[in-house]
């Protein structure tokens, strides 16, 4: 807490599929160690997201643009990586799309209880889903501290981590360890 207002920090969907399988990266399973250095660290609440599609997946907008069946619920693919999910302490916030409307409305509700200093987001994919999420809660809490932390994040490619990075910039979203993405 700083002055007397909590610090939040987000973990994006470090879920398998997004790690080691189908839209799993090298610079996804990179970050994991320093994903985990951050949770094991933080001194505030810690929420994660967690990318969850349904059987009909391919049927969707979604996967008719992206047609690679993935984070299905209740798949090992939709579990979040098992060491990070052994430090979770509250329940993951399910969502369908790339943006958990459910996060800001959940945040807006605990700032109205305890002010809420500052807003982290980790994970990924810094592109799709940070982006999203970052955004939304940005639009939720206009006031709030949001802050990327660029060397906990990984993009679908290393070109578009970087773009996701600048457009946030714009967005008046703090991006720090830019340098150690």
């Amino acid at each position: 807490m700083a002055d007397g207002k909590m610090d939040v920090l987000v973990v994006v969907d470090m879920q398998n599929d997004f790690i080691s399988g189908p839209l799993g990266t090298p610079e996804a399973q990179d970050i994991v160690p320093r994903v985990l250095e951050k949770v094991r660290g933080f001194d505030g609440l810690v929420l994660f997201t967690r990318d969850t599609h349904q059987p009909d997946y391919l049927n969707t907008q979604e996967g008719s643009l992206l047609p690679v069946v993935h984070c299905l619920v209740g798949s090992e693919g939709w579990r979040i990586h098992p060491d990070l999910d052994a430090l979770r302490k509250q329940p993951a916030i399910d969502k369908p799309a790339f943006g958990a409307w459910r996060l800001g409305e959940a945040l807006k509700t605990l700032n109205q209880q305890t002010p809420i200093h500052s807003i982290t987001f980790v994970g990924v994919c810094t592109d799709i889903c940070v982006i999203s999420n970052a955004l939304l809660v940005k639009a939720a809490l206009p006031e709030a501290n949001i802050i990327v932390d660029a060397a906990c994040c990984a993009g679908v490619t290393k070109k578009s981590h970087a773009i996701a990075l600048e457009a946030m910039k714009s967005c008046q979203i703090h991006i720090e360890n830019e340098a150690v993405s």
